[in-house]
């Protein structure tokens, strides 16, 4: 059965970056979601005025991964302490966040937050909210990674994330 969620956890690239490392999953789309601003831009949200968050819609198999691994990965690749900031991203456009389709998406976020108090000191201060419009980011935030390898953030902040998913989810790895 194929299933979306979407997860906001800092800048859109880095995730979509892990997750397109993933065996199972198909489709990975950067947008804005979770605002009260129609057809927000990316000047816009980064100027925290929408209420969006990036976030990234991710589309996935679960025959071949389980929905519960596609949100510990979330919650193993981003920090979900930090409220609205990932590292020196800051503003409410970065906040962690799983924006839930359904009462079962729901069920499966607060089991994940359960086990990510486990890996994590300190308060879990993800957002769960029901998933509202989404909003597709622009063409050149989509595969952003592999489009720009060797754009320094990337390097950065967007590699350690794959290094993360190879790490910690080797058997669900497919590489970039």
């Amino acid at each position: 059965m194929t299933q979306t969620v979407v997860l906001g956890g800092g800048c859109f690239w880095c995730l979509d970056a892990a997750y397109r490392s993933v065996k199972g999953v198909s489709d990975v789309v950067s947008g804005y979601t979770g605002g009260s601003v129609p057809n927000p831009d990316y000047r816009s949200v980064c100027q925290g005025t929408t209420g969006h968050a990036e976030v990234v819609a991710v589309t996935f198999d679960e025959e071949t991964v389980p929905f519960d691994v596609i949100l510990d990965i979330f919650f193993t690749i981003h920090d979900p302490t930090q409220l609205n900031r990932q590292g020196n991203d800051v503003g409410t456009q970065y906040r962690s966040a799983v924006f839930y389709a359904d009462p079962d998406q729901l069920a499966a976020a607060q089991s994940a937050v359960e086990r990510a108090r486990q890996l994590w000191d300190g308060e879990i201060v993800t957002e769960l909210a029901p998933l509202g419009e989404f909003w597709d980011a622009e063409e050149y935030h989509q595969n952003y990674f592999a489009k720009n390898p060797t754009q320094a953030y990337c390097l950065a902040v967007a590699v350690p994330k794959v290094q993360k998913v190879r790490a910690n989810f080797a058997k669900w790895y497919r590489g970039v």
